[in-house]
């Protein structure tokens, strides 16, 4: 993980997210199995509930991710980097005062600047070995239709472009890079 200590822009919202899967019963205390298309809509539904809740209340949010572990460290732990750390502090203030699914929130300053440090690489890859016990990061992605409409959003509230997570050259920028001798060579 890559830390910055003089600049706390991210915040830890400890166990905040529980995963339906581990939760759903039916009256008679049956465990209800839901399918993958269920769950991720609930998972969705969380996620843009506390993502617009805390972009209206507190500032900008450049990155929200939710880990998706089993470990008791990182299970249910929900994390927003937001553009200011004065959004930062205020969030915490605020949070640590609130409850959310009948339970307290737990809100904390992180020193957490970049999550591609903290991330499993192999659990991206769909071959972590450890599962959901893993150390490392396993962040849960939500549909590329809630991404497009809650950062496009917030692009729009802000009037700012946001940073790209790719850290390759766009298309255009290869195309225009590449030399003439190069593409004669096709």
């Amino acid at each position: 993980m890559e830390f910055q200590m003089d600049r706390l822009c991210t915040i830890l919202l400890q166990n905040l997210y529980i995963a339906p899967q581990n939760t759903a019963q039916s009256a008679d205390g049956s465990h209800i199995n839901l399918t993958e298309v269920q769950a991720q809509q609930i998972f969705d539904e969380f996620f843009e509930e506390v993502f617009v809740e805390c972009e209206e209340k507190y500032g900008e949010i450049e990155e929200m991710n939710v880990c998706d572990n089993l470990g008791d460290h990182l299970v249910g732990n929900v994390y927003i980097k937001f553009r200011r750390e004065e959004d930062a502090e205020k969030a915490v203030q605020d949070l640590n005062e609130r409850w959310f699914g009948g339970r307290p929130v737990h809100a904390e300053l992180s020193p957490v600047t970049d999550f591609r440090e903290a991330c499993c690489r192999q659990y991206e890859l769909g071959e972590c070995t450890r599962g959901g016990f893993c150390n490392f990061m396993h962040l849960k992605p939500i549909s590329r239709e809630l991404c497009r409409k809650l950062y496009n959003r917030s692009k729009k509230r802000y009037g700012r472009r946001r940073r790209s997570r790719s850290h390759s050259p766009s298309k255009s920028r290869r195309r225009r890079s590449r030399s003439a001798g190069r593409a004669s060579r096709r």
